[in-house]
């Protein structure tokens, strides 16, 4: 798969993960809404580690330099 993710993409999502992260582990979110935001900020760890989204590749999307995917 080609890399279709750029830096500041990369950095939202880890940051982001990383909040939802501290959110779910201080118990400001819990329940159900927790348990999903946790899910989605592990897809956000994962797919800005790899540097692959898959939800963009139907669409072509890259926000890397160099152009789509």
């Amino acid at each position: 798969m080609k890399l279709n993710m750029g830096t500041a993409d990369r950095t939202i999502r880890t940051l982001l993960a990383v909040v939802i992260g501290w959110l779910y582990f201080t118990d400001r979110v819990a329940g159900t809404l927790g348990l999903v935001l946790l899910v989605v900020a592990v897809v956000f760890l994962l797919t800005s580690f790899v540097g692959v989204c898959p939800g963009y590749l139907p669409f072509k999307i890259s926000t890397r330099k160099g152009g789509p995917a």
